[in-house]
């Protein structure tokens, strides 16, 4: 927001030097960009005022002018601007001027640019008429009329001739830009502000005079409105006859300048005015462009095409609110109005719109159609419905002011519910308990009322009702900032807090910094994929149709229809790590990611969606195998306290190999079996999809079922005392059997004394008939209060052996 010290001072005198100013602004909440000073660099430009005009006999694009700039002989002046004409006030630097520059067309010099008195194909210049951008201001702002050429003043400055140019047109001016937080719309203008430099430095205000003289017509005989859906909180129009379009006098363009706007003519200054003076955007139509001279306010159609002020032809969405009139759009609401709308230079009556339209639906339609206004960013902000009559009335008040037209009376006002501002309940005790001050009640109540809020006092309770203008003001906090700051941030005292604090982590933050250390150990590097999917990636990996996995979270706004939900489990970008890492020629890679998975809430559909951790590994090489993978899991499980460890086979799930893949379980704390994961070689035809080409091996553990399981606690026990003893049996049992089933029935049969069961041979050959396999299983016997005999060993041992013959089928091999 940019504010212009002289305009500020139309509002509340504040009479302090410019770091002063800026110093306690800031202090006071008010964030500072920058501060530049205007009208500075300019020496020897005068006003001149262009007596007549001849063609130079030398040269088709120059002309002499003869300048009358207060003094007995006119200065003669050669140009080649086109904009110029007789009787035309103008800029004029004389011999030995400067000016900030740069000249047209060439770039700006350190120092500004020395004018002095020439010739131009053999005529006599004795200086330079200026345009806009010569003396310091930027192309964006110069007058429309002046923007291509020579600065053309407006009005009549007779009494002026031949005075400094930067005295003569008050240049010498500040503008401060402040960075206007988003919970502060109430200070994107001028008034906003002029009472917050009016509650700092304790000034009163001076509001703008918005009284008409009364007319014989009415405005609502010329216009009627409609508002047809809530989007659009209210809507007021005004009406202005014998309308007279030209340019603006000085004192308006400049204040539009220091603003950062470009002065265009009268009709289109005012509302720009009265935009930046109370923070209410308006639009003026022309009245002949409006059908049936009725105004609907209702939402667009799908497929709806409108072409803006800029000439663009844009298309409207159904969620886009417009300004219709009895046939055709017209605007679109709080953004735009429409080109067939425009005021042109033969317009007569003049609609002038003033309305508040929701935030959000404003916010929203910008996105969509990628336009953003001036207009627009005051109302995605949020603005204040009560505003909208006091802003129309200002406009028509600068009209009469300016003689450009003639103001019905009243408006057409549609406000269906009016806005007002709550009352918070705020304690002096509670004020001084956050901020650490002793500031009495009267002083609270002073600095609330210098911020325009209405205060009821009572003992240690404020009753406070802020104007409906600040929005932000809500809750018992927001009266403690607002005394904060004009108490001054500088003014509170510096305490160190007195609570002893002591950082801790969760659990799963613990757990999960202790698998990062396990698998680095491990050789395994950590990843990060993108948490995206969707249902085509899944497809590539063989997920079924009705699985969970397909239970997606859908993005409102994706990016792309690769990323279009969020994903349910990690394997998907393990794999595409792999295959990226197989495609560059990595000959062995391990890798491990711990993230977040996200599925909707099927308990409550309106419930936010269930995250929860989930830690894949996934490995390639010479040297790996499933067995590598599997001593991987069974470690970092162990080493996280979770011991009883079981792996059955599965080969429905078509991520893997239908042979080569187990599912992971465990006892949870009340001996029910729970799945902990999946692990297994990934399926040739998956493998295929990723681009790996080489055996690659995954496993995927539900983390957070991990940590609630994981019992880290130590549990000492005293070393053995007495020797234990081993037993080795080997048998041949069919192919179809699984290790695990009979490990499981060698514990439960072995009582007390066993103490260790290994696996440690599988082997099918030769030797060994088709359809089985020969497994061999080391036995740890010990017991804790005597040494074993081998009696006892043999007849435990024995039950062994015999249970694993009657269940399993099992022949024991001698040797």
């Amino acid at each position: 927001m940019l504010v212009s010290l002289q305009w500020l001072k139309d509002y509340t005198d504040v009479n302090v030097p410019i770091d002063e100013f800026c110093d306690r602004m800031i202090m006071s909440g008010s964030d500072m960009e920058t501060c530049d000073e205007i009208g500075t660099g300019i020496s020897g430009v005068v006003v001149g005022r262009i007596d007549k005009i001849e063609q130079h006999p030398d040269a088709n694009k120059l002309v002499v002018c003869q300048i009358n700039v207060g003094e007995e002989e006119p200065l003669q002046i050669v140009t080649g601007a086109t904009n110029i004409y007789e009787g035309g006030y103008v800029p004029v630097a004389k011999h030995n001027s400067h000016i900030p520059g740069p000249l047209h067309g060439q770039p700006k010099v350190e120092g500004g640019v020395e004018i002095t008195k020439g010739e131009l194909r053999g005529v006599v210049s004795n200086g330079m008429l200026c345009g806009p951008q010569e003396l310091g201001y930027d192309d964006k702002i110069a007058p429309y009329v002046s923007k291509d050429g020579i600065w053309m003043l407006p009005g009549n400055w007779d009494e002026d001739l031949g005075k400094d140019f930067t005295e003569a047109l008050g240049l010498h001016d500040y503008v401060v830009d402040f960075c206007i937080t988003p919970n502060r719309p109430d200070c994107l203008c001028m008034m906003g502000m002029a009472k917050e430099a009016a509650a700092v430095f304790e000034e009163k205000m001076t509001y703008p005079d918005t009284e008409c003289e009364k007319t014989d017509e009415n405005a609502s005989d010329y216009i009627s409105v409609e508002v047809k859906n809530d989007n659009c909180k209210r809507y007021t129009a005004r009406i202005i006859k014998d309308v007279k379009i030209e340019q603006s006098p000085w004192w308006l363009q400049k204040r539009l300048m220091a603003a950062g706007m470009r002065p265009i003519n009268n009709m289109v200054d005012i509302t720009n005015f009265v935009m930046m003076e109370y923070g209410q955007p308006l639009h003026a139509f022309d009245i002949r462009s409006i059908a049936g001279s009725h105004i609907v306010v209702d939402m667009a159609e799908d497929g709806d095409k409108f072409v803006t002020l800029d000439g663009q032809e844009r298309d409207v969405y159904a969620d886009t609110l417009m300004i219709n009139d009895a046939e055709k759009p017209i605007g679109i609401a709080g953004i735009m109005g429409g080109l067939d709308s425009e005021i042109v230079d033969d317009t007569n009556t003049v609609v002038v719109e003033s309305a508040c339209f929701d935030k959000t639906c404003v916010h929203r339609s910008i996105k969509k159609l990628g336009l953003k206004t001036e207009a627009a960013a005051r109302y995605e902000r949020g603005l204040d419905p009560n505003l909208c009559e006091a802003a129309a009335d200002r406009v028509c008040k600068l009209v009469e002011m300016l003689g450009c037209g003639k103001v019905l009376n009243g408006s057409v006002d549609v406000y269906h519910n009016p806005e007002t501002a709550p009352t918070i309940k705020c304690r002096v005790s509670r004020v001084n308990k956050i901020l650490g001050t002793e500031i009495g009640r009267d002083e609270m109540v002073g600095y609330l009322e210098r911020l325009d809020m209405k205060v009821e006092a009572e003992d240690d309770c404020l009753l406070v009702t802020p104007p409906t203008v600040r929005q932000d003001m809500k809750e018992e906090i927001d009266c403690v900032e607002e005394i904060a700051r004009l108490y001054g941030y500088d003014n509170l005292p510096m305490t160190l807090p007195s609570a002893d604090t002591v950082g801790t982590v969760s659990k799963s933050w613990e757990l999960r910094d202790m698998t990062r250390s396990l698998l680095c150990g491990m050789g395994a590097n950590e990843i990060q994929t993108y948490s995206f999917s969707n249902n085509k990636i899944l497809d590539g990996i063989g997920i079924e149709e009705d699985s969970w996995e397909r239970n997606f979270v859908d993005i409102i706004n994706p990016m792309g229809e690769e990323t279009s939900a969020m994903r349910t489990i990690l394997t998907p970008g393990m794999l595409e790590v792999l295959g990226r890492n197989y495609a560059r020629n990595q000959e062995s890679v391990r890798a491990y990611e711990i993230g977040l998975t996200y599925m909707k809430n099927l308990v409550d559909a309106q419930a936010l969606p269930v995250e929860s951790y989930n830690l894949t590994i996934g490995l390639y090489g010479k040297e790996e195998d499933f067995f590598t993978l599997k001593g991987m899991i069974i470690t970092l499980l162990e080493r996280l306290g979770i011991e009883d460890l079981e792996f059955t086979a599965e080969s429905d799930y078509k991520v893997y190999h239908p042979g080569r893949c187990a599912r992971i379980l465990t006892k949870d704390k009340n001996g029910e079996t729970v799945e902990l994961g999946i692990m297994g070689e990934v399926h040739p035809d998956v493998a295929e999809n990723y681009g790996i080409g080489i055996r690659s091996y995954i496993c995927e553990l539900f983390f957070d079922l991990i940590v609630e399981l994981s019992d880290k606690e130590i549990q000492y026990h005293q070393p053995p005392k007495y020797p234990s003893t081993s037993r080795d049996v080997a048998m041949i049992v069919g192919e179809e059997l699984q290790v695990g089933d009979m490990e499981k029935a060698i514990k439960e049969a072995g009582t007390e004394i066993l103490r260790g069961v290994k696996l440690f041979d599988v082997y099918r050959g030769e030797q060994v008939e088709d359809g089985k396999k020969s497994v061999a299983f080391s036995l740890t016997y010990r017991h804790d209060d005597k040494t074993l005999t081998d009696e006892e060993v043999d007849q435990i041992h024995s039950k062994v052996v015999g249970l694993l013959k009657e269940k399993f089928g099992a022949v024991i091999r001698d040797n």
